[in-house]
């Protein structure tokens, strides 16, 4: 376990979460319950760039440079003490959705709703490959009696088509693709654990290599501890760092499937660290979102991150 300094960004998000860092230094994250997608300078400026409504979980830079939002449809803010939390099914929820943001112009555009003839019903996060697509995680909806059971989609970005790839699954929440492209990853949050399939061409994924777990996929890493697990996010030399909640920090794992290290954080207590990206010339600034007390971190990693497709392109 480590500890490593970092600052506070900004306060006074509505659990935020899917921070991308733009060129310029500004970082981009969706607020869960103010249905947002906002940018936050280096100075902590807050600044709203468009209205989603539902519940906006996910963001990616797309190839045409619009912010590709993996949108819930909503969900509960539940507070327990000063922390919030994020969950259930609002009153007004009707469908998931992937959404398009121009960043220019703040205009929202819906790609997909459905999936052949089934609704999407919690998209969570989402990655685009360097063909142009992006692969989005479903938590799927649960009203505290019946749980759905969680999907993995690959989309086209000009919303032509949308294609089910794995299914089954327990809660899928992060998804990250090795840096090469050929393998991609994904974590559960109730299971804390990681799963990876094959690439074998856009949208084309396989298992089979370990025993069939989750969705046909191979097993990487299980906690041994009491954690749940948020987002993902993939260092260049191919590690995989997932948000820690309960726990609080960022499990780092190996490819092979060993822990690197576990960094804890502790900012008030905030038990929801959800995400991590990176940004920065030599791409070892680290941002985190303490989603139960509405922070974004700002961290000096001690290994670069992978630069995503398309980051460089949103302006």
């Amino acid at each position: 376990m480590s500890n490593l300094p970092f600052e506070i960004v900004t306060t006074g998000l509505l659990f935020p979460e899917g921070p991308v860092v733009l060129p310029n230094g500004d970082v981009l994250t969706v607020e869960i319950h103010r249905g947002t997608l906002t940018r936050v300078s280096p100075d902590g400026t807050r600044t709203i760039v468009a209205e989603l409504g539902g519940g906006p979980n996910g963001a990616a830079i797309g190839p045409d440079g619009r912010v590709y939002i993996a949108n819930s449809g909503g969900q509960n803010r539940i507070m327990v003490g000063e922390y919030a939390f994020s969950g259930g099914i609002p009153d007004d929820y009707v469908t998931g959705s992937l959404q398009a943001v121009d960043l220019t112009t703040g205009e929202v555009e819906t790609l997909y709703t459905e999936c052949d003839g089934r609704p999407l019903r919690g998209p969570n996060d989402i990655v685009f490959d360097a063909h142009g697509g992006c692969y989005i995680t479903d938590y799927g909806k649960s009203d505290g009696v019946t749980s759905d059971r969680g999907r993995v989609f690959y989309c086209k970005a000009d919303g032509s088509g949308i294609t089910l790839i794995a299914s089954d699954m327990n809660n899928p929440n992060g998804i990250g693709l090795s840096p090469d492209g050929s393998r991609l990853y994904v974590s559960e949050t109730l299971t804390a654990t990681v799963w990876w399939w094959d690439v074998e061409g856009p949208g084309q994924i396989k298992g089979g290599r370990t025993l069939a777990g989750s969705g046909g996929a191979n097993y990487l890493w299980g906690s041994p501890d009491w954690r749940n697990f948020d987002s993902l996010g993939v260092e260049a030399n191919g590690n995989i760092c997932v948000a820690s909640l309960a726990t609080p920090g960022i499990m780092v794992i190996s490819p092979e499937g060993e822990t690197v290290e576990f960094v804890e954080i502790d900012t008030d207590g905030d038990p929801g660290i959800t995400n991590i990206c990176w940004g920065g010339d030599d791409m070892k600034t680290a941002y985190v979102t303490a989603s139960c007390t509405g922070k974004l971190l700002k961290f000096a990693w001690p290994r670069p991150g992978t630069e995503l497709n398309y980051q460089g392109l949103a302006k």
